[in-house]
């Protein structure tokens, strides 16, 4: 039985001002804020798990892997860095062949109010996006790595996210993700992103009727999702998953509240 949908995707409309990114801080009151005009396209949208074959990293920028996690609280820091994050560096080696895997960063989301009240989460990203730019992918890598970058550089490197469930199925706000040879460059609107303690640069996303949309149905805290958001080698490899959070029309009246981690990491290939 096919799980494609209808369902609405929020897309950048094209401008001559350049739009701008406001990162939330997490918390009841936290949500989407940008500068820039967005307006919702009613897209088709299949369900990866049944493409055959599966969708990869190198050739859709995405891929589904089992990952069961030790981790019993994903609201607890400690056990985010002890437990998970090794997991995670040892899952995206495995499944990249790299070299090494640098663990940078973990958001939590949930789109419930009192979750993100309670819990300090933000809201889902319900806009077309990808999370870096050439330019803000190598800075990132300098922030993190500083005298190692120069070196680093010489080689190639990605950037992937882990993406999860933290509670029941992804039900009512899942990934829609596009598959990367059906993304347009010029369709990626570079935008800078104001966060309370740095600027960086994502990239925003206008409609084009090529775009070939995709999600995992019921997803489950025993699978993950990976995608690549950046890799420095051009030679044909997918070099970036634009994706959005987006209703799920389907999602049952009753369906448990999303709540969800991404981890974000650096891969390298030496």
């Amino acid at each position: 039985m096919s799980d494609t949908i209808q369902a609405d995707l929020g897309f950048l409309v094209p401008s001559r001002e350049k739009p701008v990114y406001f990162a939330s801080q997490g918390g009841a009151e936290a949500e989407l804020n940008i500068a820039a005009k967005i307006a919702s396209r009613t897209v088709s949208i299949s369900d990866a798990r049944e493409m055959t074959p599966p969708p990869t990293l190198d050739k859709q920028g995405f891929a589904l892997v089992a990952h069961v996690s030790s981790v019993t609280d994903f609201y607890d820091d400690g056990q985010i860095r002890d437990i998970y994050e090794p997991e995670i560096a040892a899952l995206v080696q495995r499944a990249t062949g790299a070299s090494r895997v640098v663990v940078f960063d973990n958001t939590r989301r949930s789109d419930a109010t009192d979750v993100r009240g309670s819990r300090n989460s933000r809201e889902p990203s319900a806009v077309v996006h990808n999370d870096y730019t050439d330019a803000s992918a190598r800075k990132r890598l300098r922030d993190i790595l500083g005298d190692e970058t120069d070196e680093r550089l010489q080689h190639r490197f990605a950037i992937v996210n882990v993406w999860r469930s933290i509670a029941g199925p992804v039900l009512t706000t899942p990934l829609a993700l596009c598959d990367a040879a059906s993304a347009v460059e010029s369709d990626l609107i570079a935008t800078e992103r104001r966060a309370k303690d740095r600027v960086g640069e994502l990239q925003l996303v206008t409609y084009n009727p090529g775009q070939r949309w995709y999600w995992f149905s019921g997803l489950t805290n025993s699978e993950a999702i990976l995608l690549k958001t950046f890799d420095s080698d051009q030679s044909g490899r997918a070099r970036r998953s634009i994706h959005t959070a987006f209703a799920n029309p389907a999602a049952p009246a009753d369906a448990q509240p999303r709540e969800s981690i991404e981890t974000r990491t650096l891969v390298f290939f030496d």
